[in-house]
């Protein structure tokens, strides 16, 4: 069972009618099929045995917000609780309470679980969220860039050598990058070049290699793959010509084997293109607030990937669509 939050009373017809400074909040909700994002969701909370939940937009769309301002679980239901923005976004009338935050981590947690397919449900709401923008013409498919970069667990490290298991967050893994080393996971990302949407992602330990996730995140439907020199390897190359896929790896100099001169100047042309990459990095750990990991667990931080990938394509379509 879920809460039926109708049509309002006049004070809602009201407060509709006053202009918001987050009015992008109205473009996005009249950019997204919602009801195709729920039917995702079906099968979540759908029990009729115990109290009414809230309807499963509510709470999307209540993860998005959090995404798009940083915020903590406690933090969020006080700010939905006092912005008319938020509770209009969420569909939550004036005469209703938000839902708390035990709730939201509840329901965030369902993100985390996999399916029979192996997908879990923040895999699906990106992939859906992508859909529709392809949908609109958004992705253009010239080529995929991939990188990596480390998020800080949530736990401290623990004592003694990089070998050491933390006894909170057993999943994350020491890496060392300019002699600085670090413990947590890898976020993996592939954008599609000249929208800078994030087509897909995946969150490991910080001890996998790089290069390890790539072909996760190639899309097969991409005209070229762009990544630095982490990812040179020669039977990918292969594989990804045999796919019909351009090969815009980086290359890297081996032992007794520099590079020639041909592959200084593609380095060079094709780096400029994978730069682009890292803006999505930059919001992430910037305005987004994910240079640190907020909960403990590969799934629960993967899931965390998957909202913010959503919300920040969602952001991100709103400039281009504009």
């Amino acid at each position: 069972m879920r809460v039926d939050f109708g049509q309002g009373n006049l004070v809602e017809a009201f407060v509709r009618q006053r202009k918001s400074k987050d009015g992008w909040l109205d473009d996005v909700d009249r950019l997204v099929d919602w009801p195709r994002l729920e039917a995702l969701f079906s099968d979540v909370y759908a029990s009729r045995e115990g109290g009414a939940s809230y309807p499963i937009l509510t709470y999307v769309k209540l993860l998005l917000l959090q995404q798009w301002h940083g915020l903590s679980d406690p933090a969020l239901e006080a700010a939905v609780d006092d912005r008319l923005s938020f509770r209009r976004f969420c569909g939550i009338p004036l005469d209703r309470s938000v839902p708390d935050h035990a709730s939201i981590w509840r329901f965030r947690q369902k993100l985390a679980q996999k399916g029979a397919d192996d997908v879990t449900l923040g895999e699906r709401l990106l992939a859906e969220i992508n859909a529709q923008l392809d949908a609109r013409g958004l992705i253009l498919r010239r080529g995929t860039l991939i990188d990596a970069s480390i998020v800080r667990s949530a736990a401290r490290p623990p004592a003694g050598d990089a070998g050491e298991v933390s006894e909170r967050d057993p999943d994350a893994g020491f890496t060392k990058k300019n002699g600085k080393t670090s413990f947590g996971y890898k976020a993996h990302i592939g954008t599609d070049e000249g929208s800078d949407l994030i087509r897909r992602a995946v969150m490991t330990t910080a001890q996998l290699h790089d290069s390890q996730a790539c072909d996760a995140l190639i899309l097969g439907d991409e005209a070229a793959v762009y990544a630095d020199k982490a990812y040179d390897d020669a039977k990918r190359r292969e594989r990804l010509k045999s796919r019909g896929i351009k090969a815009r790896i980086l290359y890297q100099a081996r032992r007794n084997k520099s590079l020639t001169t041909w592959q200084k100047y593609f380095n060079k042309t094709a780096a400029v293109v994978r730069a682009a990459v890292e803006r999505p990095f930059a919001l992430m750990k910037g305005p987004y607030r994910f240079a640190r990991c907020r909960y403990l667990g590969l799934a629960r931080n993967d899931a965390h990937l998957q909202l913010f990938a959503s919300a920040y394509n969602l952001k991100t379509a709103m400039v281009l669509v504009r």
